[in-house]
């Protein structure tokens, strides 16, 4: 019969590197920074035929009148400022994850757009940006001319 010497501890190395795991997925992970007070989720694409942007932030429980928009160039900033209400002291909060205040996103387009011509719609707390490319960045379909050698159809 052989006796195999096994380290006790090699068991709970499992467990701890479960827990690691799980310390860094719940506080430093990108899930967190998606969660902390002074962001919000956007979502933004480039349209199929390819000549425009879409932004699309999610914004629930502002208003209209408190969302700000701004373009310059290739960049554009959204920002939204929430009031405090100033319904409960603040000693009587038992759990407070509602933010006031403001929140800013700036966000670089990857080519110049028309800034006079975007448009912004609100609606069930979801902004929705069409950024038109500027005219000199759209794709232009550039005609073929065909030469005739002569002596050759």
């Amino acid at each position: 019969m052989t006796l195999i010497w096994r380290d006790p501890f090699e068991a709970m190395m499992p467990l701890r590197e479960a827990m690691n795991r799980l310390f860094e997925e719940s506080f430093i992970g990108p899930r967190f920074a998606l969660l902390t007070p002074r962001t919000f989720p956007v979502d933004m694409y480039e349209s199929a035929d390819k000549l425009y942007y879409v932004i699309e932030a999610a914004l629930p429980g502002f208003k209209p009148e408190e969302v700000h928009i701004t373009a310059v160039g290739d960049t554009l900033t959204i920002s939204v400022v929430k009031k405090e209400e100033g319904k409960l002291e603040k000693e009587r909060y038992v759990r407070r994850e509602r933010y006031t205040g403001e929140m800013t996103r700036t966000f670089t387009l990857p080519t110049v757009v028309d800034v006079e011509k975007i448009e912004a719609v609100f609606e069930h707390g979801v902004l929705s940006l069409s950024i038109p490319k500027a005219e000199e960045v759209k794709p232009k379909e550039i005609p073929l001319k065909v030469k005739e050698v002569a002596g050759v159809r």
